[in-house]
């Protein structure tokens, strides 16, 4: 398998956990242990858990669904994976200083947005262009779900990134999507959003 081996995209749904679990490591669950469930959560109640009860929680969303993210394949192997979903349901998201709404969201806008909270790419396939690739499966699967606007607080990259803090996207990827910045509350963590 190779880089140019073409890229399929897939729901997070039961039948793939394994292939998720493959991808993040089931040691690792990703990065630094979170599997996923960092966005969910206030700060204090993710670092209750342990690694074990996050994997856990995040199996559950995927067994009940809808599909917490998408995954990318090279063949039968998982490469990546993006996780989006209903802005309301990330915790975390709203009541962040970089990401939380704008003072004139509407509860109605805001349920009508999707939010995308994070990337992971496998080890080796890592600047290939999956994130691109994995942002517009996003962006199709959210208007596909009813929303209207897709949010995110990716990464400014004028310096380089230290290890793990791409996880959250890389603002020039939601630039070329055409995202644009509707909020910076911190010099380096644009908000952005696209209409769909």
């Amino acid at each position: 398998m190779t880089h140019n081996d073409p890229v399929h995209i897939q729901l997070a749904t039961p039948e793939r956990w394994a292939d998720l679990v493959d991808l993040f490591g089931p040691e690792r669950g990703a990065s630094g242990g979170c599997w996923c469930m960092w966005p969910f959560l206030r700060g204090r109640d993710w670092k209750a858990m342990t690694r074990d009860e996050r994997r856990d929680a995040f199996q559950q969303k995927v067994d009940t669904g809808p599909a917490p993210g998408l995954l990318a394949y090279r063949g039968n192997l998982a490469v990546g994976w993006i996780a989006l979903g209903p802005r309301m349901q990330y915790l975390r998201f709203q009541l962040g200083k970089t990401s939380q709404p704008l003072p004139d969201d509407s509860e109605q806008a805001l349920a009508a947005t999707y939010a995308v909270t994070c990337f992971f790419i496998r080890n080796g396939h890592r600047k290939t262009g999956l994130m691109s690739v994995l942002l517009d499966a996003g962006i199709d699967h959210a208007k596909a779900q009813g929303a209207h606007q897709l949010d995110a607080c990716p990464m400014e990259t004028e310096k380089p990134l230290q290890w793990g803090e791409g996880f959250v996207g890389i603002a020039d990827v939601f630039r070329r999507a055409g995202f644009v910045e509707i909020a910076r509350r911190s010099p380096r963590r644009p908000l952005m959003r696209k209409l769909l």
